[in-house]
C-alpha cells in the first residue's frame, strides 16, 4: 500500500455528494513549498490534491471550509490526461482514511476517520460542567 499525507489549505467548500448509496465529501487541498532557487531568489511552488472521502460521518462537511488548514491521509492517485490545446497535464488526487482539522477560520484540532468515532477529548469536553453548574465548595481539596 502506498499512503500519503498533506498538510494544506482547503482551496473551496467541500462537497457533499451521494454516489450509489454512498456517501463522498470532496475537496481540494493546496500544498505551498517555500525555498531558495539556485541564485537565492525566495519561490514557491503549490501542489494541488483532489480529495475524496468516502464516508458517513458527514457532519464534518461544515467544518471544511475554505481557507481552513487541514492534514489529510489516504492512498494517492496520479493522473495524467490531455488539455482542450492539445498539452499534457497532469493531476493527483487521493482516496481519503483520515482527515485533522489543524487551523483556519476557526481554531480546532479534531480528528475524523472512517474506523473510529469523533475524539475522545471532543466527547470528554460535552460532559464538563459550566463554572455557574459547580455547587461543591471550591476550597474543599482532595489532597
Amino acid at each position: 500500500m502506498i499512503k500519503m499525507q498533506i498538510i494544506g489549505n482547503l482551496g473551496k467548500d467541500c462537497v457533499v455528494n451521494t454516489v450509489n448509496g454512498k456517501n463522498v465529501i470532496n475537496f481540494t487541498v493546496a500544498h505551498t513549498e517555500k525555498y531558495k532557487d539556485s541564485q537565492g531568489n525566495n519561490q514557491e511552488k503549490t501542489t494541488w490534491v483532489d480529495c475524496a472521502w468516502w464516508t458517513d460521518r458527514t457532519a464534518i462537511a461544515q467544518y471544511l471550509l475554505k481557507g481552513k488548514q487541514v492534514y489529510v491521509e489516504g492512498q494517492p492517485e496520479a493522473r495524467s490526461f490531455q488539455r482542450n490545446d492539445g498539452t499534457p497535464g497532469a493531476s493527483l488526487s487521493l482516496r481519503v482514511r483520515e482527515v485533522q482539522l489543524l487551523g483556519g477560520r476557526s481554531d480546532g484540532g479534531n480528528t475524523y476517520s472512517n474506523t473510529a468515532a469523533i475524539t475522545a477529548s471532543t466527547a470528554a469536553n460535552a460532559s464538563i460542567p459550566s463554572a455557574s453548574e459547580i455547587t461543591e465548595p471550591i476550597d474543599d481539596l482532595p489532597f
